[in-house]
C-alpha cells in the first residue's frame, strides 16, 4: 500500500498544480484528482478493510494490483479529456473501470459469504459505494451519445461519483477509523452502520436525482425541491454520528489529535458540499466552484487524516514500534490546522475567490508532504532519531 499512497499523493499535487496553472482543463484536473488519486486509494482501502470486516485472508494477487490498474485507467481518462481527439477512448476506459468495480463487488460478496459468523456491516457500505461508481460509469457513454441531455447526465455522473462512491465509502469507514485513530473502541459503530446504510443511500440517490432533474427544462422547481429533500434526509444520520462522537469521545479529545481532528472536520466539509450542490440546483452557484471545492472541503481532510493513521501501519507492519509511533506523530502534527486551512479554502472558492483558495490548498498539502518526508527520513535505520 505504501507505494500506492505516494502515487496517489503525487496525483493530488499534480491536480492542484496543473489545474491552478491552466496546464490541464478544469475537467481534466478534476478527474486527475478523483480518477487518478481518490479512486485507487479507495480501492486500496477496501482491499485493506474488507478482509478485516469479514475475518478472511489477504486478497488474491490480482486484486492487490487492482488499485494500480484503476489508477492507470484513471490517468487514461485524464488524457482523453484533455485531448479532444482522444475522446473516443472514454467508452473503453469507462467499460474497463466498470469491470474492475464489478470484480471488486463480487470479491466482497464472496468474502462476506466465507465469513465465519456475521460479517461486519461496514462491508455493505463499500458494496453500495462501488454500485454508485458503476452507475456513474454507465452514464459516460450517454454523455457522448446524447448531447441534448448533457447537463443532467453530467450532474448525475458527478454526484454519483462524489456523493455516492466517495461519500458512502467515507461514511462507511469513519465510524471505524476515527475510534481506531483515537486508540479507543466504539461498540456502537456497528449499530450506526447497520441502521443508516439504506437511509443514507436513499438520501444520496434522491439528492442526486434532484440535481439532475434541475438541469432539465421545465424542472427548475421540482428538481431543486427534490434535492432539498434529499439533503434534509441526509443531514439527520450524519448529525447523529457527530452527536454520538461528542457523547462518547468529546470533541475536545478528538481535536487534540491531528488525525482525528482532520477526520472530524471532513464531516462538516461533506455537508458543505451538499449545500453547494443544492445552491447549484437553485441556480445560485456555478457548478465549477462546487467541483473545485470538493477537494479542500472533503477529500483532502478525509484522505490526509486517514493516511496519518494508516500510513505508519503500512510502512511499519506488525507490532507497534518507535519508528511507527514517530511517523504517526509527525503526520498527525498540525492536522487540525491543515483541516481548518482546507475548510477555509473551500469557503473561499465557493465565494468566488479561487486563487486565494487554491493557495490555501497548496499550503495545507505542502505541509503534509513535508511532514511525510521528514517522518520517513526520521524512521530510516541509520538516522539518529530512529535509534
Amino acid at each position: 500500500m505504501t507505494p500506492l499512497v505516494f502515487a496517489v499523493l503525487a496525483a493530488f499535487a499534480l491536480a492542484l498544480i496543473t489545474g491552478a496553472s491552466g496546464w490541464l482543463s478544469p475537467v481534466a484536473a478534476f478527474h486527475l484528482l478523483v480518477a487518478g488519486g481518490v479512486l485507487p486509494l479507495i480501492c486500496g482501502a477496501m482491499l485493506h478493510f474488507v478482509p478485516v470486516l469479514t475475518r478472511t485472508g489477504a486478497p488474491h494477487r490480482f486484486f492487490q494490483v487492482l488499485p494500480w490498474l484503476a489508477q492507470g485507467l484513471g490517468l487514461g481518462v485524464v488524457l482523453a479529456l484533455q485531448e479532444p481527439g482522444l475522446r473516443c477512448l472514454l467508452h473503453p476506459l469507462s467499460a474497463l473501470l466498470a469491470g474492475l468495480a464489478l470484480a471488486l463487488i463480487f470479491w466482497m460478496k464472496s468474502r462476506a459469504k466465507a465469513c465465519l459468523g456475521t460479517p461486519h456491516p461496514g462491508w455493505r457500505w463499500y458494496g453500495c459505494s462501488l454500485a454508485c461508481l458503476l452507475l456513474a460509469l454507465l452514464v459516460v457513454p450517454l454523455l457522448l451519445a446524447v448531447p441534448a441531455a448533457y447537463r443532467p447526465l453530467r450532474s448525475l455522473h458527478l454526484h454519483l461519483n462524489t456523493l455516492g462512491f466517495v461519500g458512502l465509502a467515507a461514511l462507511g469507514t469513519l465510524p471505524l477509523l476515527l475510534p481506531t485513530a483515537l486508540g479507543q473502541h466504539d461498540p456502537d459503530a456497528r449499530h450506526w452502520l447497520r441502521r443508516y446504510l439504506w437511509p443514507v443511500l436513499g438520501s444520496v440517490l434522491v439528492l442526486t436525482g434532484g440535481t439532475a432533474l434541475a438541469a432539465l427544462d421545465g424542472m427548475a422547481l421540482v428538481g431543486p425541491l427534490l434535492a432539498a429533500v434529499g439533503l434534509v434526509l441526509l443531514v439527520y444520520p450524519v448529525l447523529r454520528l457527530l452527536v454520538h462522537w461528542q457523547r462518547r469521545f468529546g470533541f475536545s479529545s478528538l481535536w487534540r489529535d491531528g488525525a482525528t481532528a482532520s477526520l472530524l472536520l471532513a464531516v462538516p466539509g461533506f455537508m458543505l458540499l451538499q449545500l453547494a450542490g443544492l445552491l447549484h440546483g437553485f441556480q445560485r452557484l456555478e457548478p465549477r466552484l462546487a467541483i473545485l471545492a470538493l477537494g479542500p472541503a472533503f477529500l483532502l481532510p478525509l484522505v490526509l487524516g486517514a493516511l496519518s493513521q494508516l500510513l505508519p501501519v503500512w510502512c511499519h507492519p506488525g507490532p507497534a514500534t518507535p519508528n511507527r509511533l514517530a511517523l504517526r506523530q509527525r503526520l498527525a502534527a498540525g492536522g487540525a490546522g491543515r483541516a481548518l486551512l482546507f475548510l477555509g479554502a473551500a469557503c473561499a472558492i465557493l465565494l468566488g475567490h479561487e486563487l486565494p483558495g487554491m493557495g490555501l490548498v497548496g499550503l495545507g498539502l505542502g505541509h503534509f508532504l513535508l511532514a511525510l518526508v521528514a517522518g520517513l527520513l526520521q524512521s530510516l535505520p541509520g538516522s539518529e532519531r530512529a535509534r
